[in-house]
């Protein structure tokens, strides 16, 4: 096999860059950030409204933080989360069923001081490149809170294996949230993040 080197001045292929936006630029990406969520969940297009909807909601919360990974205009992947208080819909559900399945305790262990990871997206075409792990590592790096949490698909599906790389553990398993949909595993973990990847 032979190898060519580049060109003097060609450019080579590098891994997408990851940077921090405010909300002002979260606001400007959102359609691009939306088109990589549809292309990675594959959702219903009627629900893409709503999606949005809920998206603009999340950077009002407390403690938002987000990335997004690519180059110029393109979004290869991004991630976003926030501070979880009472008053939150995903935060009162999951609270809730934490309190029913494990008591009250130790829904406020997992609950009361938490980074909750909203989105966390990557395009089909950037898959299986270490982009997700570096998205939420990098979106988890320095917060303050003492737990993580997230939802994500009840199976055993990439985004799930690199969850559990990181230390996650579930928290709930086989939960539909309110308004059906598919089943979903809630997972945890103490932070900072350890990685577990051997």
């Amino acid at each position: 096999m032979s190898h060519v080197r580049p060109a003097f001045g060609a450019r080579r292929e590098t891994a997408p860059q990851i940077r921090e936006i405010d909300k002002r630029a979260f606001f400007r990406r959102l359609d691009a950030m939306l088109e990589t969520y549809a292309a990675a969940m594959e959702p219903p297009t009627d629900q893409m409204p709503g999606r949005r909807t809920i998206m603009e909601r999340h950077t009002a919360y407390p403690g938002f933080r987000a990335f997004v990974a690519g180059r110029r205009r393109n979004v290869a992947g991004f991630a976003y989360g926030f501070h979880g208080e009472p008053g939150q819909w995903w935060h009162d559900v999951v609270h809730a069923a934490l309190a029913e399945t494990g008591g009250a305790e130790h829904a406020r262990t997992w609950m009361d001081d938490a980074f909750e990871v909203a989105e966390l997206h990557v395009h089909p075409d950037s898959q299986g490149q270490g982009l997700g792990r570096r998205l939420i590592t990098t979106l988890c790096a320095g917060r303050t809170e003492g737990t993580v949490v997230l939802s994500t698909l009840d199976a055993q599906t990439p985004a799930r294996n690199l969850y559990r790389s990181l230390g996650m553990t579930d928290l709930l398993s086989g939960f539909r949230f309110p308004g059906g949909g598919p089943l979903y595993a809630v997972m945890g973990a103490r932070l900072p993040l350890t990685s577990r990847r051997s």
